[in-house]
């Protein structure tokens, strides 16, 4: 099959789901760093941006109005991403919380997610700090798994193949369509359980 080795890990729409309810049990909720974790990991899953172009955006990229971020990708080719109305009503809360850290930390600096200096967050750091916030929820992602999820779950939802290209900045078709094949093999498996033909011996 053309794409098996090519196939992406993706949280299931259920695990999501789950992922923004704010079931765990952590005791730092009202920190800045759950905070902070909290919405890139939900900016990485409600967007599909690259964990590159996460830590690039700038607090002017942001545009309220709109419900839109600005984003630098592959190229240096600005693009515009979505927020969704409950992700940017995250955003907003977490933007308070922000301005109070940067006060305290005496930060100026323009980026949306800061360190614990008070500085703008590494890719590095948003790697280490996004699979640490999967593990507290007893789940296993990346960024990048994150990215894959966004496209699977807009796919397996009736989203256009084009749509989810231009959202997520590929330059060829070709490298969107790998989803397809990914939905496919959920809907074979989803079949061979539920249906009294498919010859499952379940």
């Amino acid at each position: 099959m053309k794409y098996r080795a090519d196939i992406p890990r993706f949280i299931s729409q259920k695990e999501a789901v789950a992922l923004f309810e704010h079931r765990n049990a952590r005791p730092d909720k009202q920190s800045y760093p759950y905070r902070r974790d909290f919405l890139m990991v939900s900016l990485l899953y409600v967007t599909g941006i690259r964990r590159e172009e996460l830590a690039r955006i700038n607090l002017s990229d942001i545009d309220h109005r709109r419900g839109l971020i600005s984003v630098l990708g592959k190229g240096n080719k600005v693009r515009q991403v979505p927020l969704g109305e409950k992700t940017h009503e995250d955003l907003q809360r977490y933007l308070k919380h922000r301005a109070e850290f940067a006060s305290a930390k005496g930060s100026s600096s323009p980026a949306l997610f800061l360190n614990r200096k008070g500085g703008p967050l590494s890719v590095r750091s948003i790697d280490r700090l996004v699979k640490k916030y999967a593990h507290s929820e007893g789940l296993d992602f990346t960024p990048h798994t994150l990215r894959h999820s966004f496209a699977t779950h807009l796919l397996e939802n009736g989203a256009d193949l084009m749509l989810i290209k231009e959202i997520l900045g590929h330059s060829s078709l070709s490298t969107t369509q790998k989803y397809t094949h990914v939905t496919a093999e959920t809907m074979k498996k989803t079949y061979r359980a539920a249906h009294p033909r498919s010859g499952s011996t379940k």
